[in-house]
């Protein structure tokens, strides 16, 4: 019988895990430059449509305070420098542009719920759209969707952007939201994680969906849900996951603010 293989160690796998800051400048320094990161690989994405969109971190000081992208610039070509910084009330008191206030009260509403909560997705995709004007949550057809196995809720209502609260009391303590005839709305505990998820859902709802239109999917059952969702579905694997996708085609931007 030939020897089993030997498990690569962390320090090999070719990145760092999420590093820990020794002051507040230098978090807040990385937070943006992974914010403005995210926010440019869900441009490359196609993930935008027109001014909607918009991606949060908290502020690792005044946690009352998000990092958001302004209102109208293009995704893909977001720097640090380019970051508000807002209030829980909407004000920007960082920053010379708008804020897509509608939006941001959502995000808001959420972060406050979620004092664990870094940042917050809520992007423009098409097949979890698709799936939200369904009124379907994630099925557990694949290893991947697993990851969201009874970790994900459904907002089974039209909520526009005045219903902040209720979306956010909707999200409960789970990772992903489905917002009926909108779309999704992901969380996480670092801006990576929290990208990481919103991409992942939207890659599962089309798999969904191309396997409704070929057939009846086979669902994995149960036991082996949770156990395949313990392997895959926390932040930390999240955040592991997203770091090639960070990586290719973008090139680092020093912050400027």
């Amino acid at each position: 019988m030939p020897d089993r293989p030997v498990p690569v160690p962390v320090e090999r796998l070719g990145f760092e895990m999420p590093p820990v800051h020794d002051t507040v400048e230098a978090a807040r320094a990385h937070r943006k430059e992974r914010l403005a990161g995210a926010l440019r690989l869900l441009g490359r994405l196609g993930y935008e449509d027109g001014v909607a969109g918009q991606v949060t971190a908290r502020d690792p000081e005044f946690e009352d305070c998000y990092w958001v992208n302004p209102f109208g610039l293009p995704f893909a070509a977001l720097t640090a420098g380019d970051l508000l910084l807002v209030d829980g009330d909407g004000r920007v008191v960082r920053g010379e542009r708008r804020v897509n206030e509608l939006a941001f009260a959502v995000h808001a509403a959420v972060h406050r719920e979620r004092p664990e909560v870094v940042s917050v997705v809520r992007a423009q995709a098409p097949y979890g759209r698709a799936l939200a004007a369904l009124g379907e949550l994630l099925a557990p057809i694949t290893e991947e969707a697993c990851a969201f196995y009874e970790d994900h809720a459904l907002l089974d209502e039209y909520a526009g952007t005045e219903s902040a609260g209720r979306i956010a009391l909707a999200l409960g303590p789970y990772k992903a939201l489905i917002l009926r005839n909108r779309g999704v709305l992901t969380v996480g505990d670092s801006v990576d994680a929290a990208t990481w998820w919103f991409i992942a859902a939207e890659r599962a709802a089309q798999v969904q969906l191309i396997a409704r239109g070929a057939g009846k999917p086979v669902l994995i059952d149960h036991r082996a849900a949770v156990a395949t969702r313990g392997r895959f579905g926390s932040d930390l694997a999240a955040w592991v996951s997203c770091q090639p996708l960070l990586r290719e085609g973008d090139t680092p931007v020093a912050s400027t603010s």
